[in-house]
């Protein structure tokens, strides 16, 4: 009787295992987390203005999906990267400001001041060079570098995976994503500089401008004029400008540059800038040229902030370069006076000049829901 109770359990536990088995591959007995959610992203479709470069590079191993542009909008905005739980990327890029913060210097989640200020994030999507020297030249290798930061975010990134995981909302993110609910930190990298790269501002007065779809005021024409015009002689006729353009290219619709410049702030540099990178001497006091785009919201300017306004900013080029800086761009020593030291533009040029300005403000890249804050009604 043993015997046969014993054939009986067996025939039972037999009948059994597939369930079990069943059971300990999903929830449901129906298979992997994977199997149920297969990987099948769908490519986002990325519309390019017009009046913008129309080449852009995107690295093969990282094309945009709208499944990886949600899900870095939603990590941008995740405070679980940072030590404290209390600060993510959007708080020193915040869209009202054109994901700048309004500080002269960044400040991290220990109270401690950045030496740089914040730089904008609009059309990232075409920069070689990031950062205000140029360390980073990929924005998958620049978003590490605020969460590690001992000054900004201050926790490893292994550390931010590992609270990411924890969670209920994540490991299905990244399974539809990048195809495993395994959260890694290059593909943590890859979703936040995917949703970087939609950061397109192009919609401002300016851009309906020149798509022929408004209109400028005489002032702001004349502005415009005064940005790209070269001072200095031609066919015995001598032109006034601010030569703006030398730096921040109107030519791509960018307003930036991928060089680096010294713009006469100091004789001597409390930061080297882009020789903190290239170890050259030449490269000291240089930094990049931020987009003038959306320019009226991203005060206080220079990578110091020290200057609050757009006028401070003129006031600059116009009549304090220190022409004894070592390494002075010879641009900002022009003159629209003859045998002039300083830029001399005339008061109404100014005026002209700071009009045109605020007309690259983009109203709608600042309001568009596709990239603010998910966590907020």
């Amino acid at each position: 009787m043993l015997l046969s109770f014993a054939r009986l359990s067996f025939r039972y536990l037999i009948l059994l295992i597939p369930g079990l088995l069943l059971g300990a591959c999903g929830t449901d007995g129906s298979g992997t987390e994977e199997e149920d959610n297969p990987y099948a992203p769908t490519p986002y479709a990325l519309a390019l203005p017009k009046n913008l470069p129309q080449t852009v590079t995107i690295p093969a191993s990282n094309p945009l999906t709208v499944e990886g542009v949600e899900l870095g909008r939603k990590l941008f905005y995740e405070v679980k990267l940072s030590r404290t739980g209390t600060q993510s990327c959007g708080s020193c890029h915040q869209q009202s400001k054109a994901f700048t913060d309004g500080l002269a210097h960044a400040v991290g989640v220990d109270g401690a001041p950045h030496p740089r200020g914040a730089m904008s994030l609009a059309n990232v999507l075409w920069e070689t060079s990031l950062t205000w020297d140029g360390a980073s030249t990929s924005l998958e290798q620049q978003a590490r570098t605020p969460i590690e930061n001992a000054v900004e975010m201050h926790q490893l990134l292994a550390d931010g995976v590992r609270k990411l995981q924890q969670t209920e909302l994540y490991p299905p993110l990244f399974q539809k994503a990048f195809g495993s609910s395994t959260i890694t930190e290059d593909n943590v990298l890859k979703a936040l500089a995917q949703f970087e790269r939609t950061l397109i501002s192009a919609n401002s007065r300016y851009d309906k401008y020149i798509r022929k779809e408004g209109t400028l005021t005489r002032t702001e024409q004349l502005g415009l004029a005064v940005f790209n015009n070269h001072p200095g002689e031609v066919g015995g006729i001598f032109i006034r400008g601010g030569t703006c353009h030398h730096c921040h290219l109107d030519a791509t619709g960018l307003f930036s540059s991928p060089d680096f410049f010294n713009n006469g702030l100091d004789v001597a540099f409390a930061d080297a800038g882009r020789a903190s990178v290239t170890s050259l001497a030449t490269d000291r006091g240089k930094f990049r040229a931020p987009t003038l785009r959306n320019i009226a919201l991203t005060a206080p300017y220079m990578h110091d902030g020290r200057f609050q306004t757009l006028e401070q900013v003129l006031d600059h080029y116009n009549e304090h370069v220190l022409v004894n800086s070592p390494g002075v761009d010879p641009n900002v020593l022009l003159s629209n006076t003859p045998g002039g030291t300083h830029l001399d533009l005339t008061a109404a040029e100014k005026t002209q000049l700071i009009a045109f300005l605020h007309t690259l403000t983009d109203t709608t890249f600042i309001k568009d829901s596709r990239f603010s804050d998910p966590f907020k009604p």
